[in-house]
């Protein structure tokens, strides 16, 4: 039998970062090739909701093929080695209980302190795919297909390779952490700083769980609670 190979953590890194610019850089290539001769629209609307739909519906399964290249290369199962397993029924409770706590405290800050709960890139993005008939197409790619691209690269493939022992794992999810908020740029401080926490209980999930595919549901229900605060403002709240 073959031994299952994991990535050393500089191998992880690479691997890491080579899927993500690969996967932004075809799908920035495509937009620039859909949108020649009208590059300037992009500039002014870089949150145009039909932009921000095929970015993520482009570059999220190619970041996905990468990384199934690399464990691939390792000689393991793709399943076990990200963790694709079912997770168990007392962790999803756990999970899902938490995940209300979490966004109602963030929601409930974000308030008190005068921030705004719906940040300009929602609104954007949202207004903009409606306007064009995409907003179908817009959900699917921010509750579904941004999910499976991070939590596979994040929870998955940088979590395995990091992650080696109860005492890296905490070291791993704070790494980890880091890295998936500073590639949010679209938010200011506050939402950055969201993305950091969501970021620090979706590892513990991963760590108490063994379980990528509950990250995900996790991840997907986040961003499914955010697409509704922003329905609810723009049709019931707007400015």
């Amino acid at each position: 039998m073959i031994e299952t190979k994991i990535w050393g953590y500089w191998a992880t890194l690479g691997w890491a970062i080579v899927a993500f610019l690969v996967g932004q850089f075809i799908a920035l290539g495509l937009m620039l090739w859909l949108r020649a001769g009208d590059w300037g629209s992009i500039l002014q609307t870089p949150f145009d909701g039909v932009l921000v739909t095929l970015f993520i519906l482009i570059s999220n399964p190619i970041t996905i093929g990468m990384i199934a290249l690399a464990v691939r290369l390792a000689r393991a199962s793709q399943a076990d080695y990200l963790g694709l397993i079912w997770p168990p029924a007392r962790d999803v409770t756990i999970g899902i209980a938490w995940l209300v706590v979490l966004i109602a405290a963030a929601d409930a800050l974000l308030y008190l302190s005068g921030h705004a709960l719906v940040t300009p890139f929602q609104l954007q993005s949202y207004t903009t795919a409606v306007a064009a008939g995409w907003l179908p197409a817009m959900l699917i790619a921010a509750i579904v297909f941004a999910p499976a691209g991070e939590e596979i690269l994040f929870r998955g493939f940088l979590f395995r390779g990091w992650a080696r022992s109860e005492r890296s794992a905490w070291p791993a999810i704070v790494a980890i952490s880091v890295l998936w908020a500073a590639l949010h740029v679209q938010y200011d401080w506050t939402g950055v700083l969201q993305i950091f926490v969501i970021g620090l209980f979706l590892g513990w999930m991963r760590w108490r769980s063994g379980s990528t595919l509950l990250t995900f549901v996790l991840h997907a229900l986040f961003n499914l609670e955010g697409t509704m605060e922003t329905l609810v403002q723009m049709h019931f709240f707007p400015s």
